[in-house]
């Protein structure tokens, strides 16, 4: 008792300085917020919650996100002591929120970086200064939507931002209701990787459809996953098959490879003319290779390194020496450490990305990145993964085209001085890269579609109706045809990235 009679006086406190400060407080709320702080302290009986229900709309009060005109309104009451209903407003009716701060769910994947080198550690505590980040702890994802796997919260509302969609449709506008209905199609990360993410393919809608009918307890996600990667640091990553030259002179030069591939279809391959026939060729030998047996991957991988360790550096570089070998190092004796004389092996330097379509085998392999995806957790898996994998469905399932690594790159369009927007051939998203220097005022492009924005660097202050603080790890969620103004402090900058429905 004597603690709640504590609290009560301490929030009265609170609200007086509130009133006292240059803080438009506005009377009647004012009045209501003293009035019922004043009877809870008198009661004989209140509860904690009591308390905080009123300390949460005085801190909401003060709030920059909050509409100072529509608070105004009336709301409920202060209920009797005998009653038990909520002495919190209506959210809908009483508060117009435009944008709103997201607080994002982080995932300790085993693969990535530890503690603060990790660049999700650094937005989390950057973002909410009371996180504790365990240095022994990897920070690999932070998800920022709706997927029911890790849903982000509203943080003034208490509720997960899918829970509010349901109420307010115009946050999503009239287009992404019509294309996908009242949803945020798209799931914004970071993702801070110390070592090798699984070989691995996302299958296009139909097949992502077909495999949680035939098989829902491994395949649980019927969307397809199409994916955007968008490097922060020097990133690494395999994609999409090599040209078709390289890979033969791999299999050439690389007895120790040759030997485990079945004599006929090696030969195929090396004889093969012709983009299909080659392309039908290459994925009978990667199907050889993939179905080995496990002890002759092994013995086969432990004869090329030691091979190549004897080697000059020159042709260690020709023959991927020190990039196998770390994969062998992380997963030894895996089928998937064969990868790089297959698969293109690029090296993307902070803002450069690659576009992953249906199908496209790939494997990130270090490096921090924004990524970008349709709302799904899609994946087949078949290498550099103690998780379930499943060989036949990848290899049946990829596409075996051969590209090179610039036409791996997907290169954005330039929208203005302050923003570029990479666009790939999906609906489901688009992202901007938003960069403001200091002395400069950006207010951002109308866009008819939901925002999830992330503050990556600088500091400064975003604003539609009221100003909000803009640091790294802030990350925002603005409604439908709604527009920003991005302001950097003093001798500082900003740069964000935003990802939005691509309709």
């Amino acid at each position: 008792m004597e603690r709640t009679k504590t609290m009560a006086s301490n929030l009265e406190n609170t609200l007086r300085r509130f009133k006292d400060s240059t803080q438009d407080f506005g009377k009647s709320i004012y009045d209501h917020l003293n009035t019922g702080i004043k009877t809870l302290a008198n009661r004989d009986a209140i509860t904690e919650d009591e308390i905080r229900q009123y300390e949460e709309l005085v801190i909401m009060k003060k709030h920059p996100y909050i509409d100072l005109k529509a608070l105004e309104m009336k709301y409920s009451p202060l209920p009797s002591k005998n009653t038990r209903q909520s002495a919190t407003f209506p959210h809908n009716r009483c508060l117009i929120f435009f944008i709103m701060e997201l607080q994002c769910k982080v995932q300790n994947y085993e693969w990535g970086k530890l503690g603060s080198e990790s660049k999700v550690a650094q937005l989390l505590s950057n973002g909410s200064p009371n996180v504790t980040i365990d240095p022994e702890k990897p920070y690999a994802e932070l998800w920022m939507g709706t997927h029911p796997n890790g849903p982000s919260l509203i943080i003034e509302r208490g509720i997960l931002l899918s829970e509010y969609l349901k109420d307010n449709h115009d946050a999503v506008g009239p287009d992404v209701n019509r294309k996908f209905g009242i949803t945020v199609p798209f799931l914004l990360k970071v993702l801070s990787i110390r070592k090798a993410l699984s070989i691995q393919a996302h299958p296009a809608k139909d097949h992502a459809e077909e495999l949680n009918r035939l098989y829902p307890d491994m395949y649980k996600d019927p969307n397809h996953k199409p994916e955007l990667a968008i490097a922060l640091t020097p990133f690494e990553a395999l994609c999409g098959f090599r040209p078709v030259n390289q890979i033969k002179k791999f299999l050439q030069d690389l007895p120790e490879l040759a030997q485990i591939l079945p004599e006929k279809s090696l030969n195929a391959f090396l004889n093969s003319e012709g983009t299909e026939n080659s392309e039908k060729e290459l994925k009978l030998v990667f199907h050889s290779l993939m179905t080995c047996d496990k002890q002759n991957i092994t013995m086969s991988l432990q004869s090329l390194l030691s091979r190549l360790e004897k080697e000059d550096s020159s042709t260690q570089i020709l023959l991927q020496y020190q990039l196998v070998q770390r994969l062998h190092k992380d997963f030894p004796g895996d089928v998937g450490c064969w990868a790089p004389y297959f698969m293109n092996y690029l090296k993307l330097s902070p803002g450069q990305a690659i576009f992953l379509k249906p199908n496209l085998p790939h494997a990130y392999i270090s490096g921090d990145c924004v990524e970008c995806m349709a709302c799904s957790d899609n994946v087949v898996r078949a290498g550099l993964t103690p998780k379930h994998i499943d060989v036949l469905t990848l290899v049946d399932m990829l596409d075996y085209k051969s590209y090179t690594n610039e036409e791996m790159l997907f290169t954005p369009q330039l929208e203005d001085e302050n923003s570029c927007i990479w666009r790939p051939p999906v609906p489901d998203f688009a992202v901007v890269r938003i960069k403001v220097q200091s002395g400069d005022s950006y207010n951002t492009i109308v866009r008819p579609s939901p925002s999830v924005i992330i503050i990556t660097s600088g500091s400064g202050h975003a604003c539609d109706t009221e100003p909000v603080q803009a640091r790294p790890g802030v990350v925002l969620f603005l409604k439908a045809s709604r527009q920003l103004t991005i302001t950097p402090d003093e001798g500082s900058h900003i740069e964000a990235y935003q990802a939005i429905c691509n309709v």
